[in-house]
């Protein structure tokens, strides 16, 4: 069975592109909720060399059914030429909080 609901991972690299992707993606109601938390540091290999970044992370709530434009708005509003967007299946929740889901985001 098809998970329904998902939560989506995404770095960006700065206050401003979280906030304008968070409040893009909760207005077009692709997203129910999305949390923004600073302090992260990424490492990662980029081009042959090593990065060593500060970031912030997004955590997405949304459904799977959207997923498809959830990402096309992401990298549409995304300053990287690879941003992470990462879906991630939930398979059980708090039913009241899914219902919220489900009433906020519209598929």
């Amino acid at each position: 069975m098809a998970t329904k609901y998902i939560t989506v991972f995404c770095t960006v690299p700065d206050e401003t592109t979280a906030t304008t992707i968070a409040r893009q993606l909760v207005s077009d109601k692709l997203a129910a909720c999305c949390n923004i938390v600073p302090g992260l540091r990424s490492i990662y290999s980029w081009k042959g060399e090593i990065q060593d970044d500060a970031e912030l992370l997004l955590i997405i709530k949304s459904k799977a059914s959207v997923f498809n434009r959830l990402e096309a708005t992401i990298k549409s509003l995304h300053p990287y030429e690879v941003p992470e967007i990462l879906a991630i299946p939930v398979d059980s929740g708090n039913e009241a909080y899914l219902t919220w889901l489900d009433e906020n985001v519209q598929d």
